[in-house]
């Protein structure tokens, strides 16, 4: 008797994108790549060097106030103290973020071989994402701005979806966080009108972020053709939902309050923003016709994610 391995077994395999490609050679390549371009923020960045007077802490198109008839009668120097804030939500967002992946990773390859490159790269993923919680934790203490934890309705809604998550379903939410982030990221970097520091962050977590978003998105390819149809229904479910809450908790309404905006009407005229809309439609944009191609924006599920704001 013959016994296929998994590589005999899904041979062949293919979707709107192509064959499927096998998931070892992809961690194979993945490991060496993190093995050539990995970073410690500590030693890589000057956390000491003073900020510099009149530059942004985040692009300022992309501040969700920019263009709103709010953030015409704000002064420059309020609205570069709005992006400081934002910047620390956004990072305090990805702290929660990546702690919830963390785990998902742990439960994806609980019961895999250890000694698969696959499980390695998990691992050698996660041990990314403990630098960059903490490089975001040292941020927020280096702009000398709160933690801007997401509400307790959310933590409790991510305790939730840690505990019920199905494997596509976690992988899924996990491109969701990563490539919004991510866009906004590679117009951040380069920008000289943004303070070093924060370039210096993105930069790391751009080049870092790219092997997770191709390990997150060969793995959902496969999980798409080889999970049951319940679970494939359940992930275009969960993660329309999920972009509910992500799009609401993307910035933290305390951030008006803290540059001395009524939180009230700040909110009001983000959500009302056509330019914010625009800005996280095509942030989001890659990631949808990526989820679209591969058959998880269908029915309820695509319906959901419309009314996140992300899909249009």
């Amino acid at each position: 008797m013959t016994t296929l391995t998994e590589a005999d077994a899904l041979s062949g395999l293919r979707d709107a994108l192509g064959l499927l490609k096998d998931r070892e050679q992809v961690a194979e390549r993945l490991l060496d790549s993190s093995a050539k371009h990995s970073f410690d923020p500590d030693k890589e960045l000057d956390w000491d060097a003073p900020f510099e007077e009149g530059k942004w802490f985040w692009p300022p198109e992309l501040v969700s106030l920019y263009d709103t008839p709010l953030w015409k009668r704000m002064g420059e120097e309020q609205r570069i103290l709005l992006s400081r804030h934002e910047a620390a939500a956004l990072a305090s967002l990805g702290i929660w973020f990546e702690l919830i992946l963390m785990q998902l990773l742990l439960r994806h390859v609980y019961d895999k071989s250890a000694t698969s490159a696959h499980v390695r790269y998990a691992l050698t993923e996660i041990e990314d994402e403990c630098r960059h919680s903490k490089m975001f934790a040292r941020l927020i203490t280096r702009g000398d701005t709160p933690w801007y934890p997401v509400s307790p309705l959310h933590q409790q809604l991510g305790r939730l979806f840690k505990t019920i998550s199905t494997t596509p379903g976690s992988f899924t939410a996990t491109l969701l966080g990563e490539e919004v982030l991510d866009w906004m990221q590679r117009l951040t970097f380069p920008d000289e009108r943004v303070q070093p520091l924060i370039r210096g962050v993105t930069r790391i977590h751009v080049v870092e972020e790219a092997r997770h978003v191709r390990y997150a998105r060969e793995e959902l390819r496969r999980q798409m053709l080889t999970a049951p149809k319940w679970s494939q229904e359940f992930t275009r479910v969960t993660s329309g939902e999920f972009a509910r809450v992500f799009s609401v908790a993307f910035v933290n309404p305390e951030v008006y309050t803290n540059v001395g905006l009524d939180k009230r009407e700040a909110v009001a005229q983000a959500r009302a923003s056509g330019h914010r809309r625009e800005v996280m439609q095509t942030g989001a944009k890659r990631l949808t016709d990526f989820l679209d191609d591969i058959g998880v924006l269908r029915g309820v599920g695509r319906r959901l994610w419309k009314s996140s704001g992300l899909l249009a």
